[in-house]
């Protein structure tokens, strides 16, 4: 059996990854392998790998990588602490395929550890074009990655510009859109509210009267700059007052700065009206974009599985810049009255239809199909 090891470093990592992690279990030639490491071992950033074990899956091995401050200084010596500690945990598994995802900081030190040990790397959701640090680490891990699978295809022809042999690149789709397309699947549109009280999801506000999620993550590369941004997008809620649920920022660099915003808003505000989390499990995130009446921040979920789920959203600022987008988007730059009249907008216009920029559902069995047969020639070639 093939053993393919994925490593899981944040919540974002997971959403984006599970449905591989699902297939490669089920698939008879392949035997999954589990690191679990960085933020998602945190419990200020939602403790991910008590949710994974949730799911069922086993973590081979944990791996601890954050140097505490989530400044620049700090996310390239997370990266180094990353490069220490994951060559021993791949030795001692011996897989025959490790899988980076995306783009964010952790996966350099996976990318890296994987191509000086001569193990065969496979990429997800590389060739994308975005802002901040994030996209030169996508394309850096493309460069070292012998295997790859892409989202989309004009993800894949980029892939194929930057010289990867085209036999290499899979446009298979988004696993992050697998879950989506589960719940539609056995839910129609999703939007049943049995899970609000079963899984205690927003206190006292009513998530059957229209409600505002928001995630803002730190700009890596607007280092500084984040309590002020974050300023905007809350001074934006206090006016719109409408029922709210936030997430908390991830641990890139600047995420200090966006949590000391947050925290003194709290301080001087009433906010009632908002309910902060750090984490929810993957499920309950997708259900919460189906039943929001707009989304607002900089993630990537509302312009990935915002566009299949139709769901009006609000981008703020550039760390999605250059990402391809459905018509469920509206990109606002950081600036209160621009934010409000951008959401009023967008619950006025209502859902969306779906835009299947990102894939169908199906991207997970598709890799570990793929994974299983594939030939993968460990010294490459520039090919053109």
């Amino acid at each position: 059996m093939r053993k393919v090891c994925v490593v899981v470093a944040s919540r974002a990592n997971y959403s984006s990854i599970k449905s591989v992690m699902r297939a490669v279990e089920a698939h008879p030639a392949l035997k999954l392998q589990l690191i679990v490491g960085a933020s998602a071992l945190l419990d200020r950033f939602g403790a991910v790998v008590n949710v994974i074990e949730a799911d069922g899956f086993h973590a081979d091995a944990r791996v601890s990588m954050i140097v505490e401050g989530e400044t620049p200084l700090t996310m390239a010596k997370s990266t180094g602490l990353g490069l220490l500690e994951l060559p021993t945990i791949f030795d001692m598994l011996k897989p025959d395929v490790v899988i980076s995802v995306g783009d964010r900081f952790e996966t350099m030190a996976t990318a890296v550890s994987a191509a000086y040990m001569n193990i065969p790397l496979a990429h997800t959701m590389g060739g994308e074009v975005t802002g901040t640090i994030d996209e030169s680490i996508r394309h850096a891990i493309t460069k070292l990655a012998h295997i790859h699978f892409p989202a989309n295809e004009l993800a894949a022809r980029r892939i194929v510009s930057m010289g990867e042999d085209p036999a290499t690149v899979h446009p298979v789709g988004c696993p992050r859109i697998d879950l989506v397309a589960d719940i539609v699947r056995a839910n129609g549109n999703g939007r049943d509210r049995c899970w609000v009280e079963r899984e205690g999801v927003g206190g006292d506000i009513d998530l059957d009267e229209p409600f505002l999620l928001v995630s803002q993550h730190p700009v890596t590369t607007e280092y500084g700059q984040g309590e002020r941004q974050i300023g905007q997008t809350l001074a934006a809620l206090q006016e719109l007052r409408m029922p709210t649920i936030m997430l908390w920022p991830n641990v890139d660099a600047g995420s200090d700065d966006v949590a000391q915003g947050i925290r003194k808003f709290r301080e001087r505000h009433d906010h009632d009206f908002i309910r902060f989390y750090k984490n929810f499990p993957v499920e309950t995130y997708v259900r919460l974009m189906m039943s929001a009446a707009c989304f607002i921040g900089n993630s990537s979920a509302p312009i990935r599985e915002g566009a299949l789920l139709g769901v009006p959203s609000v981008n703020i600022g550039t760390r999605q810049m250059g990402r391809q987008r459905g018509s469920n988007v509206v990109d606002v730059c950081h600036d209160r009255r621009a934010i409000v009249d951008a959401v009023h907008a967008q619950i006025d216009h209502g859902r969306y239809p779906p835009e299947p920029i990102y894939g169908d559902g199906h991207a997970g069995e598709r890799i570990a199909g793929i994974l299983a047969d594939a030939s993968i020639r460990i010294q490459k070639r520039i090919t053109y």
